[in-house]
Formats: C-alpha cells, structure tokens, sequence
C-alpha cells in the first residue's frame, strides 16, 4: 500500500476491521477441502455444526432447479449427490452473502452486486474448465470471483458520501471504476478488497489476485479467469457492481482466450445454466 497515504490507509483499515468476521465454520470447510485427501464426513461434520447454513444449504439442493430424484434430509446425502466442491460453494457463498449488508448510504445496489459477483464466480469457474485446465483449481476460481468486488462493498458501508461520488464519476466520465474510487477516495477497491480478504484468513493467491484483478500484466490463470469472467458478466449486464462495459475495453489475455469476446463466450456453452445458478443462490439467500 505504499502509493496511498497514511491517512487514507487509516481510514481503510479502520473500515476493514468494522466488516463482520468470515464465520470460522467457513474457513474450516475452506482449510479441509484445500486437502485432496479430505473425506466426507470431515466437511459434513462442519457444515452440521452450522445450523443456519445447513438450513440454505438443503432448501437449494432441495429447490426445483436441482430436480432431485427425492427430498434430501442432510448434508451428507448432499455431498454424496453433488460432490464435495459443489457443497463447499454453497457454504462460501451463503457465508459471503451473509455478511453483506442490507443497505448503505452510497446508493450502491447490493442485490445487483451480489448477482454479478454469483455470476462472475459461476462463469470465472467454467473458464478455468475450458481454457485453463490443470494451470489453476477451478473452485478457486469461484471463490475469486465470489470476491473480487468485496472492497465495494467496504466503501459502500464505511465511505458512503466518498463511494457514491466514485460511482457517479465513473458514470459521467466513463472510466473503470476502480480509477474513479483512486482519484476520489485515495485507493480503489482492490486495495481494500485484498486487505478484507487478508483480514478473513484466505489464502495468499487469492488476496493477490482480488489485489491485482485489474491490472492486465503479470497476471496468472486465476487472475486471466477472473478478469474475463468480469468482463463477460459486464458485456452481457448480469449483474451490477457499478463499472459498466466500455466497447474500448482491451481483450482479456488474448493469449489464452483470443480477441473476440462473443466467441469465448460461444465456447462456454450453456452459460444460461451458469447464470441461472447465480440467480439461484441469490434467490435462496433472499427467501
């Protein structure tokens, strides 16, 4: 954080550390399934410690869109019918929409926020499937992209009056967001972001890349799947975290993914799916 001031870094952590803690049944399901040899009933026996969470978890699977053949009573029987990796993108997302707030004072739409960052996380995932098979875990990808914009999210509760100018200064200007939040607030999401990120115990690479998901150098294959994922969620408005498409946008990596951001698209296949899952799960939360 050396390009801000003292002063603005003061008023970031002190923000930071107002934001609800990561409940740590989350972070325990994170720690046991970073293990390939993680068993089943480890990641069941902590989800069940967590009733509120058993709750969502079993009115999603149990929801028309899972069409399951009949009702499932515990967690177990989920994990046994969708896989470990599914069950623990539950948990990460309802623990993520559960600390976001209600309202703010900024004007910031959290229910558009949250469906672009379900979104991004559902297509940033298929991305790491297709283009990226074996450089990065494509469930790392999901909680990326579950993330990425979480510094918003900061600015929205603890910098209402300084994030809506941002907000509005994107809007008049057209520039990213993130360099109206820099020359309004002194520092932009991915600042505070990574610092919250760092703050809830996830792993270095993940703080990194919510750090750098704007940056187009040095960028690694979690980093490529985020920032395109951001970028189709943006070009096809789903969702909304307040940084519009601009039709000058440069290509995501054109190395991994070419030019053409229609044509990524094309070879996702039913993306439909994927962002009917996003409206799923923001659905539920809701309920």
């Amino acid at each position: 954080m050396s390009q801000i001031s003292a002063e603005v870094e003061k008023k970031l952590v002190n923000a930071v550390e107002r934001m609800p803690a990561f409940p740590k049944s989350v972070q325990k399901v994170l720690e046991l399934t970073r293990n390939i040899n993680c068993l089943p009933k480890e990641l069941v026996g902590v989800i069940e410690k967590d009733p509120v969470m058993t709750v969502k978890i079993l009115r999603l699977i149990n929801s028309a869109a899972f069409a399951t053949a009949s009702k499932m009573n515990s967690i177990n029987q989920s994990v046994v019918y969708l896989g470990l990796n599914t069950v623990k993108n539950m948990a990460l997302s309802f623990a993520a929409v559960g600390v976001l707030p209600r309202t703010n004072h900024a004007g910031f739409d959290v229910q558009k926020y949250l469906l672009h960052s379900l979104s991004v996380a559902s297509i940033a995932r298929a991305l790491a499937q297709k283009f990226a098979s074996g450089e990065t875990d494509p469930g790392d990808c999901y909680i990326a992209g579950l993330l990425h914009d979480f510094g918003k999210v900061v600015f929205a509760q603890f910098m209402p009056d300084e994030f809506r100018t941002a907000l509005e200064h994107c809007k008049t200007n057209a520039v990213p967001l993130h360099e109206a939040e820099a020359a309004v607030i002194g520092a932009d999401h991915t600042v505070v972001g990574s610092m919250l990120a760092e703050r809830w115990q996830f792993p270095l690479p993940l703080v990194e890349c919510i750090r750098n998901h704007h940056r187009a150098e040095g960028q690694n294959a979690m980093g490529d799947c985020l920032r395109m994922a951001d970028q189709i969620c943006r070009f096809r408005m789903y969702g909304d975290a307040g940084n519009p498409y601009r039709p000058d946008e440069a290509p995501i990596a054109p190395q991994r993914f070419g030019t053409d951001i229609a044509m990524v698209i094309d070879k996702l296949g039913d993306i439909d799916m994927l962002i009917a899952e996003a409206h799923l799960f923001a659905q539920v939360e809701a309920e």
